[in-house]
């Protein structure tokens, strides 16, 4: 998938701006997040959510998922498989193994399931209209193109933009949560 040049420049300018940011900033900002999130009735009412294990400056996931694990919830993180990703189901955390990237997935005895209830995607960049700048892999785009499940993406409020150039094949995300606020996209479009 090529990535345009506007794109590539803005990622790095957010990836530096994220990176900049401490971890007692994120530690607070990550748990705002994880209060506002089960406002959102999606994903306070579902079963099966997708998450991500958090990389670099990412939002901090695991409390999140071990909260919904202790809730009774089912917890899937993505595993890379070739220029894919498929969720895979995980018990605790010491299902993960470090895989493609560096990144912390699960295990391949972990059962697959994409048929999810909500996804959690991990977020570089996003408008106030959900056109969200990934790492520039297209896994995600991907995924929701042939998996339609309510999405919803944790950031930082630095990391929204106002307008991110959209390709044709970029998925709009559905909420955006960050440590001040709620947006429900649908009703910015």
């Amino acid at each position: 998938m090529k990535d345009n040049s506007e794109k590539t420049s803005l990622r790095k300018l957010l990836l530096e701006k994220r990176d900049g940011t401490s971890f007692d900033l994120m530690k607070i900002a990550s748990k705002s997040i994880q209060k506002k999130l089960k406002k959102i009735e999606s994903f306070s009412n579902a079963q099966k959510i997708g998450a991500y294990y958090p990389i670099g400056s990412e939002m901090l996931t695991q409390d999140i998922m071990q909260e919904a694990l202790s809730e009774g919830k089912e917890i899937f993180l993505p595993k890379v498989v070739g220029k894919n990703i498929e969720f895979r189901k995980i018990q605790n955390f010491s299902n993960l193994e470090k895989g493609s990237f560096d990144i912390m997935e699960p295990r391949d005895e972990c059962a697959v399931n994409n048929k999810l209830d909500v996804i959690l995607v991990p977020t570089v960049g996003i408008s106030p209209k959900g056109v969200r700048l990934g790492y520039g892999f297209g896994f995600y785009d991907r995924f929701l193109a042939e998996n339609k499940i309510d999405t919803i993406s944790l950031t930082l409020e630095k990391q929204i933009i106002k307008n991110i150039p959209r390709s044709d094949h970029d998925v709009i995300i559905n909420w955006i949560v960050t440590e001040d606020k709620i947006i429900d996209t649908s009703k910015i479009r």
